[in-house]
């Protein structure tokens, strides 16, 4: 395909054409601190939970593979999984594959019977059930007087066993998903969006049909951001920046924390954002894609569609009452 129409195709039918929109919905109140004064965001509340998940792998009509919350459901990227500082999850995995598939985490804390690998038999047979555990920490001094961090972050699950004993088969054919970890106070999104650089692909998707992702001006949106595969790439969103640390956000005017546009990512790298929908630019089709020339000419871009509260874009058809509203996967 020749991506110099780019613009034109995708953004011809509006928000309508937003194939493959993803939507995440919004923390649940389990996960949120109590109702902070009006206009004020909502913040993550205290961690310290015991939290339990199911979880299945499963093939997809198409020869991919994906994880999914329900049976037949199945999702790439699968659903983002949310934690707080301090909590821990049990996660009751079913493997409803022909092959062996296991889940391996990145950032929170696991035992070596938890790791998710073959060579520690922590793998998942054909057909059989198998529960992982993670922990996480909240930040504290060390006996020694040394810093520990703590788990908060934006980070990612993956398959380690497919194809090979480091998972590569699995993880080209979709078996992946992110994995926030947020501490006491931080503060939530309305949206959140997951992009997989994976190879050549955005989110295992064909190049003709990339991932669109849909908010409205003033929505607080969150990007989770994962890369995998062969190649380093470059991720760019037009028209929103955000700070180059933790959270993507500035503590306040004495923080001195680099706001950028653009971040170099390679396999297995993750970071995440926050950024106020079209502030300071209104609304509009707002291209992201790969800033690596090559990747870019050859399929690695989408939109980031931010209406106007009526629901239109300027310059394009009204969208269709239910683009983008479609939820995704999403476990607390």
């Amino acid at each position: 395909m020749d991506r110099r129409s780019f613009n034109r195709r995708l953004v011809a039918g509006g928000a309508a054409a937003a194939t493959g929109v993803t939507s995440l919905s919004i923390p649940s109140a389990s996960n949120a601190a109590p109702a902070p004064a009006k206009g004020a965001p909502r913040t993550a509340r205290a961690g310290g939970r015991i939290r339990h998940l199911k979880l299945y792998a499963e093939k997809l009509a198409d020869g991919q593979m994906g994880y999914g919350l329900e049976k037949g459901r199945a999702t790439i990227p699968g659903p983002l999984i949310e934690l707080v500082e301090g909590d821990t999850l049990h996660i009751e995995f079913e493997n409803l594959m022909d092959v062996p598939v296991s889940l391996h985490p990145h950032g929170v804390d696991y035992d070596i019977a938890n790791d998710g690998t073959k060579v520690s038999r922590s793998h998942v047979e054909p057909g059989t059930t198998r529960t992982y555990t993670w922990r996480t920490h909240i930040p504290g001094r060390r006996p020694d007087g040394t810093w520990r961090p703590g788990s908060a972050g934006y980070w990612h699950y993956h398959d380690h066993v497919v194809g090979t004993d480091h998972g590569t088969g699995g993880i080209r054919k979709g078996l992946y998903g992110p994995l926030v970890v947020r501490r006491k106070d931080d503060i939530l999104p309305d949206k959140q969006f997951t992009i997989v650089f994976n190879d050549m692909t955005i989110n295992n998707r064909p190049a003709a049909d990339p991932p669109n992702f849909l908010a409205t001006v003033g929505d607080r949106v969150e990007i989770i951001m994962i890369t995998h595969g062969e190649y380093y790439h470059t991720f760019h969103m037009h028209g929103h920046r955000w700070a180059d640390n933790r959270t993507g956000l500035l503590s306040g005017p004495e923080d001195v924390s680099r706001v950028i546009d653009n971040k170099i990512t390679g396999p297995a790298d993750s970071f995440g954002f926050q950024v106020i929908a079209g502030e300071h630019v209104g609304p509009g089709a707002w291209m992201y894609h790969c800033h690596v020339q090559s990747h870019s000419d050859m399929g690695m871009a989408g939109l980031f569609l931010v209406a106007k509260p009526d629901g239109t874009i300027p310059g394009h058809e009204p969208h269709h009452p239910t683009a983008g509203s479609a939820e995704g996967e999403h476990a607390h």
